[in-house]
């Protein structure tokens, strides 16, 4: 993800994540204690590389569901940075019937909120993930609902952007972050899943080293093929060389490099942007890849829908052809 608004209006609604939350922990932590039983899931059974959609269910949970399908999606990955605050086990029932009505997986669940968030590069190292010591408390404390929640749906994977990690290893906020991520990687593992990180504000070698600091095998890496050029910190391909082994989720989404230094690159259709993702899929496929390949598109409206046929059309294409 690189920035949290969309529209919603006509076939689109729900496609994309916005708005703003405050969390609850003690609501979430009171609904889990007051019904430790878990809703019986069937077990994630997504193909490997299948293609799949980011949603914010929020707004509309079966039109938006229902869309996944209508689009021909097996999969989908849930923004639920709207349901912050709300997660009940009767919230989770529904969710889990649309999922099984329509036949749908729900691979991951991301939350970035509460803001402020400027996804910037003058405002965003002070108020992206959980680098920042401002808002870090309650962003850990959504993550952790998050986690809960998906739990109750057999979500796998909690991802988050954890923000601009510092590149010195000896700067207070680096050591202080590797802490933050430890305790988020426990608490999903507690949960029977993995925490991953998406790629964007830190650098491919910054978020290696991290991985290794924090030194839990539940730590992955959501790998978003664009943030990675929009803020301009390295090439896709080259990223999943670095960080290959770790990638359990991944954003198919395209960009161009910055050219302002206070604004990200431009996040483009599929096919448009310096994505090569056929090498990005060659080389995941070579590494044994799992997961499913998420698409991202950032525009709303039924302009929205267009583009996500589209990209749709386009990554097939590829994948027929490795």
């Amino acid at each position: 993800m690189l920035r949290r608004e969309f529209l919603s209006s006509g076939l689109s609604a729900g496609l994309l994540c916005g708005a703003s939350a405050t969390p609850a922990g003690a609501l979430a932590r009171a609904m889990l204690s007051a019904d430790s039983a878990l809703m019986e899931m069937a077990p994630v059974t997504w193909k490997p590389m299948a293609l799949g959609l980011l949603i914010k269910p929020a707004r509309d949970p079966e039109g938006t569901i229902g869309r996944v399908k209508q689009l021909g999606f097996s999969n989908c990955f849930f923004s639920l940075d709207d349901y912050l605050g709300k997660y009940t086990k009767a919230l989770a029932e529904q969710l889990h019937g649309l999922l099984d009505k329509y036949r749908v997986t729900a691979t991951t669940a991301e939350v970035v909120q509460p803001g402020p968030l400027k996804w910037n590069f003058t405002e965003g190292p002070a108020t992206i993930g959980v680098v920042p010591r401002a808002t870090r408390t309650a962003r850990v404390d959504a993550l952790k609902q998050t986690s809960d929640f998906a739990k109750l749906l057999g979500i796998p994977y909690v991802q988050t952007h954890c923000g601009f990690i510092p590149e010195d290893p000896a700067d207070p906020l680096y050591e202080e972050t590797v802490l933050t991520i430890r305790g988020l990687a426990e608490h999903c593992a507690g949960n029977g899943q993995s925490f991953l990180m998406e790629t964007g504000q830190e650098t491919p070698t910054t978020m290696l080293r991290v991985i290794r600091d924090v030194n839990n095998p539940s730590l992955g890496v959501g790998l978003d093929t664009a943030n990675l050029i929009l803020y301009g910190k390295a090439n896709p391909v080259d990223a999943v060389d670095i960080l290959g082994p770790y990638i359990k989720s991944m954003h198919a989404k395209d960009g161009r490099w910055p050219t302002d230094p206070a604004k990200l690159g431009q996040e483009v259709v599929i096919g448009e942007g310096l994505v090569d993702f056929k090498q990005v899929f060659v080389k995941l496929k070579k590494l044994g890849y799992t997961g499913a390949i998420t698409i991202e598109r950032e525009t709303s409206g039924p302009q929205q829908v267009e583009d996500v046929r589209r990209e749709k059309i386009y990554l097939e294409r590829i994948l027929s052809q490795i």
